[in-house]
């Protein structure tokens, strides 16, 4: 431990952020990462527990303990080997994740927690800053070959892992770029896509070979087809690879089957912020979805519906409404009751803090308008009783409504990849392949394994980069009959 009463001396400390109003007018990143000394005191913080729950709260099991201790020494070299022994990818989760290793700090029970993600933006940033950040090209090649279907961070986790212990991947991905829902599901200003680049040139050196404008599978719709160059079948990569890793993101959105819901200018959020991430790189787009001069409602209290707040302010929107279905949570959660687990409790993003009402408990009815366009929302107060929602009598209202985006989450990956391969689901229509025994992460169909998003449905970036780099330790074992690659 670095600083034996470090958590009763120092205060957690905040990164800096640019002003709302500043940070409106653009689509850059706005948040800036600690000084050398605000990082070596907030490591000073952390206590060295002698059982670190913040550990077991991290998907990928991060030692975080010690490299909070490095920090406080200033051996930030060895705090960035040590954060990327367990991390691929720490400037994504450093950026985007909530960090459900903070809920699960020891000093959470009653102070401010350590502020371990703050501590993990710095380490990268000082590995890009100082050129510590370099290919890890293997020393030998299998022979083997292996195809990873999905370019997010499940598939890119994966696809460095095997790569360094000497196979050869292929990367497929449906998109122009590489990145996945990373690339066109994260706004800009929450992180640029320069540090998937980064990652991208670091993989292609190591032996990764990237195809993108490909499709694996049959049978898509429209939306899906016009994104590719090509189609690959299923068929194709079970004979030209050794194994397969099916690691697409969770995509089908969840509807909302009410009346007028196919009126014009009512939207998925994922038809919504991928045409900015696209005119942001540069792309020249045809009848962009734009906030600018509307009412925008967003339905759905989760990230995703944030990142449409964030989005439509930037669009210059006339106002923002954003309202969730179940009641609204308490400001502070129970700490002694629900500690070191992820708490229930009102949270407050940035984009929420550059302007947006919010309301809870609120239903749609139904969409109105004229000549096929969206004119107004009819919704209504609901109650939940014994997990029961009722609607609370006489309480039907209407909210004026240009544009409506639909960010209730996402139900399932897209199916028709699935069903190409012909492997079996679960019930939630996600494949089907367990985490423990024997044949983890493996599908009902041989040689092809499944992780990530394609595999658990909707969740984080750091449980995709876990389960892309546990699914490649079983793609060795399954190769070569051992696995140096860590779990």
């Amino acid at each position: 431990m670095g600083k034996v009463t470090g958590f009763l001396e120092f205060q957690r400390l905040q990164e800096a952020s640019e002003a709302p109003e500043a940070r409106k007018k653009h689509y850059k990143e706005f948040i800036m990462h600690l000084s050398d000394e605000q990082a070596k005191v907030q490591g000073a913080r952390c206590m060295d527990c002698g059982i670190p729950f913040c550990n077991s709260g991290c998907p990928v099991n991060n030692i975080i303990p010690d490299w909070n201790d490095l920090v406080f020494k200033g051996n930030y070299k060895e705090a960035l080997d040590n954060l990327h022994s367990t991390n691929n990818f720490p400037e994504f989760t450093g950026r985007i994740c909530p960090a459900p290793c903070e809920a699960a700090c020891t000093l959470n029970i009653n102070n401010d927690a350590v502020g371990i993600k703050s501590i993990e933006h710095f380490i990268i940033d000082k590995g890009w800053e100082n050129g510590w950040v370099v290919p890890q090209v293997p020393q030998f090649k299998t022979g083997k070959k292996v195809a990873v279907v999905g370019s997010g961070p499940a598939g890119m986790a994966a696809a460095q892992q095997l790569a360094r212990v000497g196979h050869d991947v292929t990367v497929f991905e449906k998109n122009d770029r590489v990145g996945g829902l990373l690339r066109y599901g994260i706004p800009d200003f929450k992180m640029e896509k320069s540090h998937i680049d980064r990652r991208v040139e670091q993989m292609k050196a190591e032996g990764v070979t990237f195809r993108t404008g490909v499709l694996v599978g049959k049978d898509f719709p429209a939306n899906i087809t016009n994104l590719a160059r090509e189609t690959v079948s299923p068929e194709q990569l079970q004979q030209e690879f050794d194994a397969v890793v099916i690691a697409g993101g969770a995509e089908q959105p969840r509807d909302l089957p009410v009346p007028g819901r196919d009126l014009s200018g009512i939207h998925f959020a994922m038809e919504f912020l991928p045409q900015q991430n696209r005119v942001n790189a540069g792309d020249k787009l045809k009848d962009q979805l734009l906030a600018t001069g509307k009412h925008v409602i967003v339905i759905g209290g989760g990230d995703t519906g944030s990142d449409c707040v964030g989005t439509s302010n930037r669009h210059g929107a006339a106002s923002v409404v954003q309202f969730e279905l179940l009641p609204q949570p308490p400001e502070t959660e129970n700490k002694p009751l629900v500690w070191p687990y992820w708490p229930t409790k009102l949270r407050t993003s940035s984009s929420h803090e550059e302007g947006c009402d919010r309301d809870w408990a609120v239903a749609t009815k139904r969409f109105e308008g004229k000549n096929g366009k969206i004119e107004k929302l009819i919704a209504a107060r609901v109650e939940w009783k014994d997990g029961k929602m009722q609607e609370v009598p006489d309480s039907e209202f209407e909210l004026k409504a240009d544009l409506v985006l639909l960010a209730m989450g996402f139900v399932s990956p897209v199916q028709q990849v699935l069903d190409a391969f012909g492997v079996a689901k679960d019930a939630r229509g996600n494949a089907k392949a367990t985490i423990d025994g024997d044949g983890c992460y493996r599908t009902s169909v041989d040689k092809v394994f499944a992780a990530g998003d394609m595999r658990r449905g909707q969740s984080l970036v750091v449980w995709a980069i876990r389960e892309g780099r546990q699914c490649a330790r079983e793609v060795d074992q399954f190769l070569m009959g051992s696995t140096v690659l860590p779990r």
